[in-house]
């Protein structure tokens, strides 16, 4: 072969080969995830997907499941954890079964002012749960907000803890969720989150608890009566991916993974801080009755020992330590 012929041949060769790079196929991630597509997971989900996207140039791209398509959110974490989903996003409630820690979550008024909140998942209280998570098969790339939940129903107006009185309310399948109202005189009723609509719209609980912005995303204050914003407990979303999954995944593209996971929880609190006050307003217009002032020293004094219902189960420690960070 003349030296021009070769030369020729592996230029050819080489053409081939940076080509098969430069068009090489995009890594696709299915993220699923429970929320409507107004909800604050949804909200969360479209705006990591387009850090993700521009951060990595397109070689990893992000369909988003919302609305249960992959499951409910205890299907959710299996699937991830089994790696036939990529990423998920669940509330502590749902994920409690996996990991009884997080159920420090439901510990009624532990979580007081949004700037506690922030500090805690932001500092040592969230590196104690992504470590916790990553040993149950869960790399937790941020914590962004479910927020302050609520008490709505349909029979009366909630001020005071004896308001509480034989309405049965849903809950999540959540031992301290379901103490709670049992605390408070409350039927607890756990049903999932995909069916409580209907189960309200039937009649087949009373109310339920959740944060305003779940309540008008999810359209529950369509078929509720009674607001009372009671902000008894705070919930944020764990967002989780598959650590095999992961962990095959080169290093630039884990860090634009975990980046655009935490930019991601910076723009939702802001924009779900933005949305409350109008969203209410709504509910209101819609002929919603809200009670802005409930008696809180009254439902905090109520519920003051109920984290001794979980045992061993509440990492005391940690616990202690969100109690001491200031609350404003």
């Amino acid at each position: 072969m003349k030296k021009s012929t070769w030369i020729l041949s592996i230029v050819a060769v080489c053409a081939v080969f940076l080509a098969g790079a430069a068009f090489a196929a995009p890594i696709n991630i299915k993220f699923g995830h429970s929320g409507s597509l107004e909800h604050q997971y949804h909200i969360g989900a479209e705006h990591f997907k387009k850090l993700v996207e521009e951060k990595s140039g397109g070689e990893l791209q992000v369909t988003i499941f919302p609305q249960g398509q992959l499951g409910g959110e205890r299907d959710l974490a299996e699937g991830v954890r089994m790696g036939t989903i990529e990423i998920g996003s669940a509330s502590p409630g749902n994920m409690s079964g996996f990991a009884p820690e997080l159920e420090l979550f439901g510990v009624p008024f532990l979580f007081q002012t949004k700037k506690q909140v922030y500090t805690a998942l932001d500092g040592e209280v969230g590196e104690y749960f992504n470590k916790l998570l990553l040993d149950k098969g869960f790399v937790n790339f941020a914590f962004w907000e479910v927020g302050f939940r609520n008490m709505s129903n349909n029979l009366r107006p909630v001020k005071t803890p004896d308001d509480m009185k034989g309405l049965k309310i849903r809950v999540q399948e959540s031992k301290i969720k379901v103490e709670l109202m049992k605390s408070l005189g409350a039927i607890p009723t756990p049903i999932p989150f995909g069916e409580l609509y209907s189960a309200l719209q039937q009649k087949v609980v009373d109310g339920q608890e959740n944060p305003i912005a779940t309540i008008y995303s999810m359209k529950f204050y369509e078929v509720q009566k009674y607001v009372s914003l009671t902000g008894h407990t705070y919930e944020p979303a764990l967002v989780f991916a598959n650590p095999k999954w992961f962990n095959a995944l080169s290093p630039e593209h884990q860090k634009i993974l975990r980046e655009a996971g935490q930019e991601t929880a910076v723009y939702q609190r802001a924009r779900l801080a933005e949305l409350d006050a109008e969203r209410l307003d709504i509910m209101r217009k819609a002929g919603v009755e809200v009670e802005e002032h409930p008696d809180i020293k009254a439902f905090a004094e109520a519920t003051k020992d109920l984290y001794k219902v979980l045992g061993d189960a509440i990492p005391m420690d940690i616990m202690e330590k969100v109690k001491n960070i200031p609350l404003e």
